[in-house]
């Protein structure tokens, strides 16, 4: 336990300003979720379906963003801040050119929304609150940037105050434009997204002025205007952040997917469905805001060529996030009764909301150890196998199974989430088994079987 104690505490240090900003994401969420469901089912319908959607572009985005943080972890880790900045420059030129990608791919999918097996009734409300949110991506993408960079020189705060009051923004639009308060038009869903829309520019601009405004960023921001960019460090930026995307990508493509599946159930299926991944959000988020501190300092000490401390962060991480997925797990079961009542009275939804918290607790020991281990391995610059991994676990276990449970074995929506122990319990075993493996080649022998 000693070995770990100055692990824990980096860690909380780091990672404690990074899990309060995704609780905020997720009190966000539980926002946007609860008005809109108390402006009309449908409207929850249509935004489970949407959401979904645009999750898988979100958190592939998020993803490729993640391959700045091993090269500014490991810059910053030599102290060649000047040429941190530089690379920001580079990232913001690969992130720009991945939203130009992203927005095109989705617009793709929006053209071909009625044909994936929907309720009718709902794609009149699904189709403005979808193009609100295509607009909101290059956005996202650009605030990504900025964020990683300043979570790899370890400045996890800025990045917790920005999104605080990026959500702050949020529900307060909501609010004026889902019910039409304070002489604003009620839009329902669309006001919904026309504020997710500006709370995400709003974001991107405090980010701006704080990286060129402020004393603390004035070395990295020289370092910005006189770096040039150049086909090495975009290639640099590609090579670590396209197989981290894919492999983030393909785990919410297989949500994506079986919601695809839950529409075939009907609107109360999707409604449910809806309510069980806002919930849901509160493991993942908790978790990933830890391992990506797990990440920073990895790169650091990777930097460092410490490889012993690398394997010590990475075990220290996952005791912290285990001890998360237990108190998660306690809570969402105590609690699986009352969940949806915040958010609808249909007493059908209320039922299938409860049916769900067995299969999500059981899944949250496997998101643990991926959220874990995939940062561990972001951090130490391994990312390609990850790929691999990941279409294992989640297109060859996971969607397969959720249609067998759900469908074939007739249990319904409860079926459907019941792949997800399965998927997700699958990656983390095969994340951390690649990480010890390449760490042992680097590690000496005596060390090489520490636990």
């Amino acid at each position: 336990m000693r070995p770990y104690l100055s692990h824990y505490k980096d860690l909380a240090r780091l990672g404690l300003p990074i899990v309060i900003g995704q609780l905020g994401i997720i009190f966000v969420s539980f926002a946007d979720t609860f008005m809109v469901a108390r402006h009309g089912t449908n409207d929850l319908a249509a935004a489970s379906f949407v959401n979904n959607m645009f999750n898988l572009a979100i958190i592939f985005a998020t993803g490729f963003s993640y391959g700045l943080t091993p090269i500014i972890g490991k810059l910053f880790g030599r102290g060649r801040l000047h040429d941190a900045g530089a690379v920001l420059k580079n990232a913001l030129v690969a992130n720009g050119s991945m939203a130009l990608l992203l927005v095109a791919a989705m617009y793709v999918l929006y053209l071909n929304i009625a044909n994936l097996g929907q309720p009718a009734e709902l794609l009149g409300i699904m189709r403005p609150y979808y193009i609100v949110l295509l607009l909101s991506i290059p956005f996202i993408l650009l605030f990504n940037a900025f964020k990683q960079f300043a979570d790899g020189i370890t400045d996890t705060r800025t990045s917790m105050w920005v999104l605080l009051a990026g959500n702050v923004l949020n529900i307060v639009g909501n609010y004026m434009l889902i019910f039409g308060k304070c002489g604003m038009p009620e839009l329902g869903l669309l006001g919904a997204g026309i504020s997710t829309l500006a709370s995400r520019m709003a974001m991107l601009a405090i980010m701006l002025v704080v990286i060129f405004r402020t004393k603390r960023y004035s070395v990295y921001a020289r370092g910005f205007l006189s770096g040039a960019v150049n086909k090495t460090k975009q290639k640099e930026l590609y090579r670590l952040g396209l197989p981290i995307a894919a492999q983030m990508g393909m785990e919410t493509a297989s949500f994506s997917l079986a919601t695809i599946m839950v529409g075939w159930l009907g609107a109360k299926a999707l409604a449910a469905h809806q309510i069980m991944c806002t919930v849901g959000q509160l493991g993942f988020m908790v978790y990933y805001g830890m391992a990506a501190a797990v990440a920073v300092k990895v790169s650091n000490y990777n930097g460092a060529g410490d490889t012993v401390n690398i394997r010590r962060s990475a075990s220290a991480g996952f005791h912290l996030i285990l001890v998360m997925a237990a108190l998660t797990s306690l809570l969402i079961f105590a609690l699986r009764g009352s969940l949806a009542l915040p958010f609808t009275d249909d007493a059908a939804v209320v039922l299938l909301v409860s049916q769900l918290a067995v299969p999500f607790v059981l899944y949250q020991f496997g998101d643990g150890m991926q959220c874990n281990y995939a940062n561990a391995l972001r951090g130490i610059a391994d990312v390609k196998p990850m790929m691999l991994y990941a279409f294992i676990a989640y297109f060859v276990v996971s969607l397969p199974a959720g249609y067998l449970f759900g469908f074939l074995l007739g249990m319904g929506l409860p079926g459907v989430w019941l792949s997800f122990p399965f998927g997700l319990t699958s990656a983390g075993v095969l994340f951390a088994l690649r990480f010890r493996h390449t760490l042992k080649k680097r590690m000496p022998a005596p060390l090489a079987h520490e636990r």
